[in-house]
């Protein structure tokens, strides 16, 4: 792909040498611009309804921001090391037919990530309009204008790729900085320290279910793209560095903005059971009137950015799964099902939180555990992956490999009986928590069925498990790298 082109036509092919001139400072803007939507204050409501006071929410807010955003750094990694898209790169670890199986959640979870931006932009637009006296109390004309606008933009950043990404996340990042920064200044007044302070503290798991909603709603929420913008680091990019700028890009929008939500959410409990049904809308409603249009467009192009990053890497995805088609086509598809997602949410649930909370943590489990299998990998492997073999079935890395499908297996097994979806309207998931009872930990109704732990569960299995049971297999492989390369 030339750099100067309008559309990219890469897709989960190798990326060439010539284009990986990118440096890991350049890391940073998609991933700022991705996080700094004032969609993140909403997470202070979220974290809040977990029962815990502001010092624990802010803690643990702030702790499992900066360590999710770190395991993205860690398996970004591998795009540097492979010179191709994160699914690809998972195909050392799980084989190359093998890396379908975590590819078809990763698909899903990128797809579930896009269309719930979409959603919240789509009733953000509806619920402001009305505030304006635009629109009457009847919603559903301007919530189909916006759906349709929303979609149609999404779909075209995606399609354009990566330049044109970086491009406009580099405008975007200024744009959407400056507008919350105006916001936070404007809404300090609704702060009541004395209301916020007086709130009991909550309970050990209690604080973890918070962390875990933030880990999985932050960076566990990114990992399974973390590769594909890394892929055009330059060979000599420190590890360190990628690892740092990730980190820094991803994180330091979302722990202010949490922590700045949960003083809004501490402060006023009305605004934090409005965030349940309409984020940005109930986050504008304590906006003067004049500020409101700014405040829209800003948080609607900061969720479009979020979003467009999720449809280009969901479409990369789709590719890695045998479907052969050109990647712009790819996220024409994507978008095609964001858009059905986003009908159905707006149109037919009673509720956002619900929906989201539940496909947080459902598919959650099994995205930590393939991070869990996938930073063991990239910790063992000291060589660049053999490019070829991950697109060779016959190679080193094999078709399959069942080791890590068992591990990943036993993993949501495990995770998804210790998590359990804690709202009515999402009553679908009702079947997990099985575990909870067995274990000890007082059942679905006990002090522990909030936490959510079997996510953090997940993740350390596919670790440790991957870490005891295939080294012996990484070892193997490295050997032969360093042979063919002495031979050459």
């Amino acid at each position: 792909m030339a750099e100067n082109s309008m559309i990219e036509i890469t897709g989960i092919e190798i990326v060439k040498e010539e284009e990986r001139t990118a440096k890991p400072r350049q890391l940073f803007l998609p991933w700022f611009a991705s996080n700094i939507s004032v969609f993140g204050m909403s997470y202070g409501a979220w974290v809040l309804g977990f029962g815990i006071n502001f010092v624990q929410a802010t803690i643990m807010a702030v702790i499992g921001v900066i360590l999710s955003f770190m395991i993205c750094g860690v398996i970004a990694l591998g795009g540097k090391r492979g010179s191709v898209p994160t699914m690809v790169m998972s195909r050392s670890a799980f084989g190359v037919e093998g890396a379908k199986v975590p590819g078809i959640v990763s698909w899903l979870t990128s797809i579930g990530w896009e269309t719930s931006l979409a959603i919240t932009a789509v009733l953000a637009t509806a619920t402001i309009f009305e505030r304006l006296g635009l629109v009457g109390s009847n919603h559903t004309l301007i919530n189909i204008v916006s759906a349709i606008i929303i979609a149609a933009l999404i779909v075209l950043g995606a399609v354009a790729g990566y330049h044109v990404i970086m491009k406009m996340q580099s405008v975007l990042t200024w744009l959407t900085g400056l507008t919350t920064l105006i916001y936070i200044y404007l809404v300090i007044p609704a702060i009541k320290w004395d209301v916020l302070m007086s709130a009991p503290a909550g309970s050990l798991p209690a604080m973890i279910g918070g962390m875990t909603m933030v880990m999985t709603g932050m960076g566990l929420g990114w990992v399974n793209i973390a590769a594909d913008w890394s892929r055009y680091q330059s060979r000599d990019a420190k590890d360190s560095h990628i690892i740092f700028w990730n980190t820094l890009g991803g994180s330091l929008g979302p722990a202010v903005l949490i922590t700045f939500g949960l003083m809004l959410a501490g402060s006023s409990p009305e605004l934090a059971e409005g965030v349940g049904g309409d984020p940005i809308g109930a986050l504008s409603s304590i906006l003067p009137t004049w500020f409101l249009i700014p405040f829209l467009l800003t948080a609607i192009l900061s969720l479009l950015s979020g979003a467009i990053n999720g449809i280009y890497s969901s479409g990369l995805t789709l590719l890695t799964l045998g479907i052969d088609i050109p990647r712009p086509l790819a996220s024409l598809i994507d978008g095609a099902i964001l858009s059905a997602g986003t009908i159905y949410v707006v149109f037919f649930s009673p509720s956002f939180i619900g929906p989201f909370q539940s496909f947080l943590v459902t598919l959650g489990v099994p995205l930590a555990a393939w991070a869990g299998i996938m930073m063991a990998d990239i910790a063992m492997r000291k060589l660049p992956y053999d490019e070829a073999a991950l697109f060779d079935s016959a190679g080193r890395y094999g078709g399959f490999n069942w080791v890590s499908l068992l591990l990943m297996g036993v993993a949501c097994a495990v995770g998804w009986g210790l998590v359990i979806n804690q709202y009515s309207d999402a009553s679908f998931n009702n079947w997990q928590g099985y575990l909870l009872g067995p274990l000890g930990l007082g059942g679905k109704e006990g002090a522990w069925s909030g936490s959510n732990i079997g996510v953090i569960v997940a993740l350390v299995i596919g670790f440790l498990g991957y870490s005891l049971l295939c080294a012996k297999r990484v070892r193997a492989q490295e050997g032969a790298s360093e042979k063919v390369a002495n031979l050459g």
